[in-house]
């Protein structure tokens, strides 16, 4: 059955991918950007330009919208963007899901030798802060699982939205991936450089764009609430990352273990010293199956090798 979903979001990294499933689906599907990035999606889907993290655009830009039955929020990183979602679309919602992040549970990292549950992270008990300097641009990695972290207490600890938090494993994706933390690993090893890692035994969760755009659907059409964790089956360490790098270059690592960081990867991305993953029990007794590492990740891998060979024949 045809649902109308708006996405806040949607023009860049797996946003893309998962307007197009909805699409794909035939739904009817919304898009509320910033409109400075184009799209390819022509007539198939509807457009609101909006500031999301003005209140008072938001507010207007939705005040003649009797509602939605799904709003997939991928812009959804401060406290104060929660309150905005709650003035904006209380009572016109019929699922609200949030784009979290594996960071929210950076507080609780080396605190447990097991995967992080939901439920390790008590949203009752956090503190929201609406004062922290949370619009500075300089402070939003810094502060990005923190953001993340209060602006899922602020949903839950408010009520007024039917809202599912997707917290999503770190997303790995060929050369379109803006942030370059795949492809950094591909660089290195192509280069020769010695490969520094913390922990062989430091692993952590992870997915592909196809995965997490699948479990969102999935999400959508479902009925339960509340935190939970997606992730692809088959957790790797940097080590392990550069070990499948070296293998698809037919090259030889030179690895080296550093002693170094408590808290967060120095050395390279997702570089840990201590455990990072989340179990995904609860999706699973829900009925989910997730991917296998397997069955991308050395896809993803052999995609950056050509563009850096390419990019070296230039």
């Amino acid at each position: 059955m045809s649902k109308n979903i708006l996405i806040i979001g949607g023009t860049r990294f797996f946003g893309k991918v998962l307007v197009q499933k909805l699409l794909d689906a035939g739904n009817q599907v919304t898009i509320a950007t910033r409109g400075q990035m184009k799209d390819s999606f022509d007539y198939s889907v509807q457009r609101i330009k909006v500031d999301r993290k003005n209140e008072a655009s938001m507010l207007e830009a939705f005040a003649g919208i009797s509602g939605f039955d799904i709003v997939y929020d991928q812009m959804c990183y401060t406290p104060r963007d929660a309150a905005i979602s709650v003035k904006t679309f209380a009572g016109k919602v019929g699922r609200y899901v949030v784009s979290s992040t594996i960071e929210v549970y950076d507080h609780l990292y080396r605190k447990f030798d097991r995967p992080y549950r939901e439920v390790d992270l008590d949203l009752n008990s956090v503190a929201v802060d609406m004062t922290h300097p949370w619009d500075i641009a300089e402070l939003a990695e810094q502060h990005y699982g923190l953001g993340k972290r209060q602006a899922e207490a602020y949903f839950y600890q408010e009520g007024s939205l039917p809202v599912v938090s997707v917290r999503i494993a770190h997303v790995l994706a060929g050369p379109e991936d803006f942030t370059g933390r795949l492809a950094a690993y591909v660089q290195r090893v192509y280069q020769g450089d010695p490969v520094l890692y913390s922990n062989g035994h430091g692993k952590s969760s992870f997915t592909n764009p196809e995965a997490i755009c699948d479990f969102l659907c999935w999400v959508g059409e479902e009925t339960f609430l509340g935190p939970i964790n997606s992730a692809s089956v088959g957790e790797f360490s940097a080590l392990d990352i550069y070990r499948e790098v070296g293998e698809l270059m037919h090259k030889d690592i030179v690895s080296q273990p550093v002693v170094c960081q408590i808290n967060a990867p120095q050395l390279s991305p997702f570089d840990y010293s201590h455990l990072h993953m989340m179990d995904t029990s609860r999706a699973q007794s829900l009925g989910y199956s997730f991917n296998h590492r397997r069955e991308w990740l050395a896809e993803l891998i052999s995609q950056h090798i050509a563009a850096e060979s390419k990019a070296a024949q230039i």
